[in-house]
Formats: structure tokens, C-alpha cells, sequence
């Protein structure tokens, strides 16, 4: 049975207006988990910022697909996993990348096209990998990794493992028929997954009120009998911890799939070569950084509740410019793939040549 999110209104039996603050997922965090939040936060930034700066010097070749601004919904939804849950994404990866541990200079060196990168230098931006973390990438074709998250589900459930997949998309990939197969087969199977929109506004250049119909993106989940539920306020952590809790509990203990659409925005285009000067005012960026800020929200939040300090703030920036521009320097220092390593990690069995069965050419040159 679908079911809508309540937001910051009151409830019809005159309840407090809801409160992320006091939900149970995050009622009972203590002092060290709020600052490490708050650190991820600003980790993922600043490593962004330092990426566009490489991107601007010529070291990072091909697009570069910045998530400045939806920091909150990288660290809110990746600090409630649990060890047998996977994650999957487009090409905005960097946060969730990040979100799951994997370091900055791995991430960096992919970046650059090295071969110290978690991809090995042939993945670029759009194409992080972790298996160890169960961090699944990072995908370049729109909506292409819905199939595939969903897959992660089956497997889950076809082995008896509590755990959930979790397939996260722009709001541009909900109108691919690839997502809706995906929907409808995860309902037919009771698959445990969430399908997350990070709905930031804009698919490219276009705007959502010109390229999605219905009043959600998240309700369309009712023509696949499926729970639903948005986070209003992407900005804020702590209530995408909230509504994605929630929906995980629902995937682990009942085998129950879901949509949730989270409100978002990002900063920069939707790519760094996209300009950004034709679909959307400066003022309307503006106003949400004013506004809505991610880190700002949460800053101010943990200093009036005394979390943070303001010499806190300032030594978890400095650490995380300091630990980027490293990564910088470690990219720009590591080693191009060889040519022969344009064969290597394609087939198995041409890595494993021992125990190839297979006969004829792999490659062709």
C-alpha cells in the first residue's frame, strides 16, 4: 500500500510539527556522530571544488558532473547501511563514493585517468567502483543503473541475505523505460530495494515542470503498488536520515520496495562543460545557498545545540582542503595506464588464463 511522507505540517490529531532532530534514527546519535556528518559534508565539498579547479587546469579530461549542493543526501543516506546493503548511481558519484569511505586520492587518480584510480584510470568521473564497499558505481548511461540495482535486490533475496539495494537517479532518468521495468518488476518480486530521485530540479537544461507529468515524481510509485515517500528538505541531513530509514527498515524486514524523492539543488550545471546561463537565473542559485545551504543549515544547527564549535568548524575545513589538494598532488604524480592494460579486467578469463575453457579470440587487434 503506497503511502505519502509527512513533512514540517501538523498531523491531523494536532501533533508537534515533525522534528528530523527528534526522529528516532537520530534522537539517539551521540556528539561524535553529528561532527562526522558534518565533517562528510565538507569533505565532499571541498573535494568537488578541487576537482573543478583541476578540471579548469586541463588535468581532468571528459565531463565532470559536480555535487555541490546535495552533499546532505550522499552522507544522510550512506550513514544508515548496514554491512549487506549495496549501493548503485549515475554519474554524479563523487558524494556517494565518498559517503561509503573510499578515499580521495583513489577517487582523484580516476579523475585524471591514472592508474593508481579505483577504476584503474579507464572509469574517469562518472565511473567510481568499491566492492568491498558494496559501491556499485557510478554509471554514464541515464537511468541505466536502475536495472542493475534492482538485480542487486534479487540477489539478496534469492540468497536469503537481509540487506537492500540501493539505486539512487536524477530526476531526468524517471522517464526512462528502463526505470519503470525496473519498478514494476521489483513490485511483482517484493524486492528490497529504494529507488532514490535526487530531484535537483533540472535534467541537463530542462527545467521539471517541463519534462515530467504528475504532481510527484516519487507518486508514481502507486501505479506499481508501491511505497512512497519525499524528503521536502534535502538540505537537511538529518531528515534524509529519517525518511531513508525508514524505507530501509521496510526493504530489510519486510522485502518491500519504494521510491524516495528527495528535494535537492545543485550549484554548478549539470556538467562543468554545461554553462548554465540559459535555463536558470543566478538569482534563484543565490537564494537557495542563502537559504538552504547544506553545510550552512547543519553548521548552525550543531553550534546552537553545542555539537560545534567554531574552532571545530574551521579545523575540519582546513583538514578537508588540505586532504584534497593532496589528492591532487597524488594524482598528478601517478602513472597512466600502459597500453596493454587496455585488455586487462574485461574478461575473466583473459586475467585468468589457467582456467580459460573458452576457445577463439577475446580481442581482436
Amino acid at each position: 500500500m503506497s503511502k505519502k511522507a509527512s513533512t514540517t505540517k501538523k498531523s491531523e490529531e494536532g501533533a508537534a510539527p515533525y522534528n528530523a532532530r527528534q526522529a528516532p534514527v537520530n534522537a539517539k546519535l551521540g556528539k561524535d556522530e553529528l561532527i562526522q556528518f558534518y565533517r562528510d559534508m565538507v569533505r565532499i565539498r571541498r573535494f568537488e571544488e578541487r576537482c573543478l579547479r583541476s578540471y579548469q587546469q586541463g588535468k581532468i579530461g571528459g565531463f565532470l558532473h559536480l555535487y555541490i549542493g546535495q552533499e546532505s543526501i550522499a552522507v544522510g543516506c550512506t550513514s544508515v547501511m548496514n554491512e549487506n546493503d549495496h549501493i548503485i548511481t549515475a554519474y554524479r558519484d563523487h558524494g556517494h563514493a565518498i559517503g561509503v569511505g573510499m578515499g580521495f586520492n583513489e577517487l582523484m587518480a580516476e579523475n585524471y585517468g591514472k592508474y593508481t584510480g579505483c577504476s584503474k584510470g579507464k572509469g574517469g568521473s562518472m565511473h567510481y567502483f568499491d566492492p568491498t564497499r558494496h559501491f556499485w558505481g557510478g554509471h554514464g548511461i541515464v537511468g541505466g543503473q536502475i536495472p542493475l540495482g534492482t538485480g542487486f535486490a534479487f540477489a539478496l533475496k534469492h540468497r536469503g541475505i537481509k540487506g537492500a539495494a540501493m539505486a539512487f537517479m536524477g530526476d531526468g532518468a524517471v522517464n526512462q523505460g528502463a526505470v519503470h521495468e525496473a519498478y514494476n518488476l521489483a513490485a511483482l518480486w517484493d524486492l528490497p530495494i529504494i529507488f532514490v530521485i535526487e530531484n535537483n530540479g533540472y535534467s541537463m537544461g530542462t527545467s521539471q515542470a517541463r519534462s515530467s507529468a504528475g504532481p510527484s515524481l516519487a507518486q508514481r510509485a502507486e501505479g506499481y503498488g508501491m511505497n512512497w515517500e519525499i524528503s521536502e528538505n534535502g538540505h537537511d541531513v538529518l531528515e534524509v536520515r529519517d525518511k531513508f530509514d525508514r524505507l530501509l527498515k521496510l526493504a530489510h524486514e519486510q522485502s518491500k520496495p519504494s521510491i524516495l524523492e528527495i528535494r535537492t539543488y545543485r550549484y554548478r550545471g549539470h556538467s562543468v562543460a554545461d554553462p548554465d546561463t540559459t535555463y536558470r537565473e543566478k538569482k534563484e542559485i543565490e537564494e537557495y545557498k542563502a537559504t538552504k545551504d547544506p553545510l550552512m543549515t547543519y553548521e548552525k544547527a550543531m553550534l546552537d545545540e553545542g555539537v560545534l564549535t567554531p574552532e571545530l568548524v574551521k579545523q575540519i575545513d582546513e583538514a578537508a582542503r588540505a586532504e584534497a589538494e593532496t589528492s591532487a598532488q597524488y594524482a598528478d604524480q601517478s602513472p597512466f595506464p600502459t597500453p596493454d592494460d587496455i585488455k586487462k579486467d574485461v574478461y575473466w578469463e583473459a586475467d585468468n588464463p589457467a582456467d580459460r575453457k573458452s576457445t577463439g579470440n577475446l580481442f581482436f587487434d
